[in-house]
Formats: C-alpha cells, structure tokens, sequence
C-alpha cells in the first residue's frame, strides 16, 4: 500500500497488478491525485462542490473528494475509450467511483469499530519510511515537502490518510490470516489446479447455416428501432480555433542579466548550504514489546558502557533497534537539521565533534547520539546558479504575460468586430482545425473540456457564428474557436445501415442453426459414433485429441471453461456438450481424459504455490466481507453529486 503511495509520488502512472485492489480504496481520491494525466490532460467537468457525495453511519464522503477524483480519473478513460465516453459510461464509471469512497469509509469504520488502532509511533514510522521521501537511502523531509507539495498536500493531510491506510491495513491481514490449508488440502488443491484435460473440439461457423435463412422487412424495422443508438449520429461541428500556451509565451521571454542579478541578491539566503552533520546513534526502541521505562533503563545502561569505554560500532550493532543504521555501527551519514525529528535534531546540532549525548528521547524511543563530524554552512555564486535563476524568473514572467494576454484577450472579444486571424496575429495564437468535434465527446487535440463543449454548442457559437472563448484547458492553455459546418444530431438512416442489419440478422439465424446442428451432434456422439464421422458430417474440422490445462491460453475462454466443469470421464466413456461461443461461433466439444501433472518434491515451491493460491482466496473473503460491512452500514447517497 505505502509503496503504491510512493509510486505515485514519484511521478509514476499505472498501477501495478500486484497490489491488493484495497489498497486503492483506502486512500479514496488521495491516490487518484497522483495519476499521471496524459494526452486527454484538457478534460474538466464543471461539479458539485458543496455538500456530501455520500454519508456513511452518519460520517460524510466528501463531495469535492469524490469530484476532485473523478476528474482526475475521466482523462484515463477517455483515453482507454479512444475520446468518446457515451453516457451511460460515464454514469457507470461515476457510480463505480462513488462506490469505492462509501467502502473505503465503511471499511475504516469497522476497522475502528472492531478495536484496530494505529498509534502516533506507527505514523511517523511509516512516514519516514516511505520510499518517495528517501534521498540516497536517508529520510528526508525537504524531499517529503516537496513530493506532497507537488501534489498539493500538507504532511497533516498525508498523515491523516496514511493512519486510514495502515488501520484498515490491519484488517484486511487479520481476515487474510484466517485463510489456511492443511498439507492434505494444499495436495488436494494443487492437484485440483494441475489437472489437465484430455478433448477434441469441432468449429461450426453462423455463416455456414445462413445461407437459406430469410429475413422478412418487418424484422429489419424491429432490429433498427430496438438499436437506434448503435445508429445515433452526435451533433458536430468542424471547430476552428487559436490556442494560447504557456509553452510559446515562455520561449519568447528574455531575462535581463539585470534582473537575474538582483533576484540573485534577494534570494541569496535561499542558495546557501546549511550546515550538515555526520552522526551515529543507537536507538532503544518504545513499543509493545517494551515499555517507556524499560527503554530508559537499558539506554542508560548502555551510555554507561560508552563512557567505560566500550566500542560504539559494536554497541549499536548489538543493540540498537534501528536495524538499517545498526549494520553500519549507528552511522546515519551526513544530513541537515530538516531531517531529523526536533529532540533528536536539537540535541546533535549543540553537539561538538566526537561528542557522545546521553540519552535523548523521540517519539521513536531513547537514542544515544554521537557527532562524526560537521561540514559549515556554505553559499553557491551567482554562476552557479544563474541557469536555475533564469528558469525560475523566465517562469515568472511568462507567467505573467500568459495571464495579461488572457485578460486582453477576452476584452477584445467584448468589444467585437475581430476574426480568427487578426486575433492570431495580435495576441501571438497558434491557429488549428478539429475537423470533427462532437457533441460530449469533443475531438483531439483540444480534448472533451465540459466548459469548452458547452460554449461550442451554445447558441452564440453555432446558432450567431460568434467566435467563442477563450476556454481555459488546463493551468496552461486557452482557447478561442469559431464553429463551421454544423451538423445537428441525427441518426443513420435505415437504407444506410440495412444491409448490415441484415447480415447480423442472418448470423444471428445461423447462430441458432448451427447449435441446434451442434446438439444433434452431441447426442450421436453420446450414443458411440466416432468424433471425426460426426464432424464430417458436419462439414467441421475435427481437431486432434490433446492434455489442455486449465490456463491453456489457445483456446476460446468459454470452451476451455466447459471443458473443465463437465463431469470427469469415467469408464472410457467420454463427456459431451455443445456450447455457443462470443459472437455466434458454436463448438461441439468431447473430453476424453483426465490427468494430473506429478508433483514437485520441492516444499518449497509446493509452499510457494499454496500461498499463492491462499492470497486469491483471501481476496474473495475479503470483497464478501467488506460487502457485507458495508450492507449492515446506513448509506445515504447524493444523486446531484456528479453535475452533468
């Protein structure tokens, strides 16, 4: 979970299989922040950003949680969906989402409610160890702030949504735990998984019993009615715009070496070095397995061997809790005050050089400290860093033009009288064409903006042939467009799509033909006659007899399926069925034998296996008992809560 968490905040998309899909629950729309945005990065939706999404026992889902990660989420599905998200899609991804916050919630409840806690120590413990805030393998916390600022969180945030993480954490190990087998039903199971099963099959294609069939004129009317929106054309319009990018003001921006200069004295402060310290520590730690004063007690102890006389390095390899520092003697490297907890930081940094503190108390237990050495407090001149200077005020003043040119912009288009063109060339635009732009699904590269396709389906736009805008997209871009070629929603035409409704009607015919043929076949292959006559005779391939396992992944999903839930042969008398595959194809299949591959003597890896499979199975009981947690919760739901 905390490294999917820093995935994130490492800039990385995607979401690699092998989490626990509860683990995405837990932290709601927190996770959903962190998704690389893609080439749809422009999609908005304008929403409901008061109020409740859901309530759960009283305890509110955030509306703005639930849109903020909606919005993030839309971008991915758009791009999954090649730019169009019908409706009805879209209302079913909502509701998905909406669902996954009220489970997340109802999770965290009942974990609290069952007794789980997660104690200020294990917080912290998780926060410095998160992976995004490591530099060179040290906890960090300037890397921490700038990874949460990046995403715009503050650490109370971040640590509010990691306790919610590590608690509902702790029940799903506690029901994962409850999921054993005895050695006889880990062989029973893995038996179970080798099988492999012996079948010959035989293809019937709709097409080959189509032919004669018959497709009367009221039938084509019924199918072109019963699916007129598989024929819905959107309103379109051929999209003329000029967009203004943050990009192209940027490249166009020169920074006097005056002004680097002065903010180079300005922000002196800011390019110093502080001062780093090299240190060493033991670290007796308070937990459940010891107590405050038991820790005290032995910290001291051990300060009393330091002062005796006795070696550091070994003392810390010995007895310090911190087991990454314990293996190196103690030694924590070099690192600034920021990095330390205050007790801890408070006390190094009044240190001298070879110095050896008595013991000093953290929220992590009792440390004994020793100072290694120090590097002074350091500045970097102005040619050092005159290169990230000129980024940073260039930034700055693009930034600043970018804005102005949008304020100017939209006057002008108040005051009239201005075309595309002569807006390009006063303001610096860059023209382009969406030669198709739809209604809800908008056309690349300008993307499915809500408030954009709005204005261009406005009366002002399409009905006046005003230029409409500009339309922010994103922090960084803004758009002016003028609508040509509108084409009001309509629907093919039945003479249009005839012949292929047609053709799915005549399939669809063949479809029931070649079962009826398939289950004929069935019972004489019951009643003894060989496979390959009653395939010739069906004018099928007969494919050779072979061992399939339950994974064999050159066969139809549904064959294979079928395959392994009819009855075990018994007797050299074989099983039969006839089955209708996706999209009409029909299969006659016959399973012959059953094996079972030898096991490996390896424990090992028999163990390995087992584990395997027992984590499948915790995840089953866990989505049947977080379903049932969640029946038992009093759900109230916000139906305006996504605004269309």
């Amino acid at each position: 979970m905390l490294q999917n968490i820093g995935d994130k905040l490492k800039g990385m998309s995607g979401s690699g299989g092998g989490h626990r899909w509860i683990g995405y629950l837990i932290l709601g729309a927190l996770i959903l922040v962190f998704v690389a945005w893609g080439p749809y990065a422009a999609v908005d939706l304008s929403f409901n950003q008061s109020g409740y999404a859901a309530k759960v026992n009283g305890e509110e889902v955030s509306a703005e949680e639930v849109n903020d990660a909606w919005r993030r989420r839309l971008p991915q599905l758009m791009q999954s969906f090649g730019g169009q998200l019908s409706e009805e899609q879209r209302t079913q991804y909502q509701q998905q989402l909406l669902e996954s916050s009220i489970l997340a919630l109802s999770a965290h409840q009942h974990a609290r409610k069952v007794g789980f806690r997660v104690s200020d120590a294990q917080v912290a413990q998780a926060y410095h160890e998160e992976q995004a805030f490591q530099v060179e393998g040290k906890f960090s916390a300037q890397a921490a702030r700038s990874r949460l600022a990046s995403v715009g969180m503050t650490q109370q945030q971040y640590e509010s949504d990691l306790r919610k993480s590590l608690l509902t954490g702790q029940l799903e190990r506690a029901i994962g735990s409850t999921d054993f087998l005895t050695s006889a039903d880990s062989r029973r199971l893995l038996a179970l998984l080798d099988e492999e099963r012996e079948l010959r099959f035989a293809m019937l294609q709709p097409e080959a019993y189509s032919a004669s069939a018959t497709v009367e004129p009221a039938a084509i009317e019924a199918w072109y009615k019963a699916h007129a929106e598989d024929f819905a054309v959107p309103e379109s319009v051929r999209l003329d715009y000029a967009e203004l990018t943050l990009a192209d003001v940027a490249a166009a921006v020169v920074v006097p070496e005056d002004k680097l200069r002065e903010r180079y004295e300005k922000d002196k402060a800011r390019f110093m070095q502080p001062e780093t310290r090299q240190a060493s520590h033991i670290l007796i730690a308070v937990d459940d397995a010891t107590s405050d004063a038991k820790a005290a007690a032995q910290a001291k102890e051990i300060y009393g061997k330091l002062k005796a006389g006795g070696d550091f390095a070994a003392l810390a390899k010995e007895f310090s809790k911190d087991t990454v520092s314990a293996e190196k003697g103690g030694d924590l490297g070099w690192a600034g005050r920021e990095v330390y907890v205050k007790e801890f930081a408070d006390r190094l940094f009044a240190m001298q050089s070879g110095e050896i503190s008595e013991p000093v108390k953290t929220q992590f237990g009792y440390h004994i400290i020793r100072l290694d050495g120090v590097r002074a407090e350091a500045g970097r001149s102005f040619d050092d860093v005159r290169v990230e200077l000129t980024q940073t005020l260039s930034n700055e003043l693009a930034a600043t033009e970018f804005a102005q040119r949008e304020d100017q912009l939209q006057e002008r288009l108040e005051q009239g009288g201005s075309n595309l063109d002569q807006l390009t060339r006063e303001f610096g635009l860059r023209r382009g064409t969406v030669e198709h732009f739809e209604r809800g699904a908008g056309g690349l590269p300008l993307g499915s903006d809500a408030e954009l396709n709005r204005m261009v389906f406005s009366d002002t736009v399409v009905g006046q042939h005003r230029i409409g805008g500009p339309v922010q997209l994103g922090e960084d871009r803004i758009t002016v467009f003028q609508a040509q070629d509108h084409k009001p929603a309509s629907q093919k035409p039945l003479d249009q799509v005839r012949d292929g409704i047609i053709s799915e009607l005549k399939r669809e015919q063949g479809a029931v033909a070649a079962l009826a043929a398939a289950e004929a076949a069935a019972a004489r292959l019951k009643a003894g006659e060989a496979f390959d006559a009653v395939a010739a005779s069906l004018k099928a391939k007969a494919e050779p007899a072979r061992f399939v396992a339950r994974s064999a992944p050159d066969l139809p999903v549904e064959l294979r399926d079928a395959a392994f839930a009819l009855p075990r042969p018994t007797d050299g008398k074989p099983q039969v069925q006839a089955l209708k595959l996706e999209g009409g194809t029909v299969a006659l299949l016959q399973v012959t034998g059953s094996r079972v591959k030898e096991f490996s003597d390896n424990p090992q890896l028999q163990q390995l296996r087992t584990q395997r499979e027992l984590q499948r199975y915790s995840v089953r009981d866990l989505d049947a008992y977080l379903a049932d947690v969640v029946a038992k919760s009093k759900v109230r739901k916000n139906p305006q809560v996504f605004q269309q």
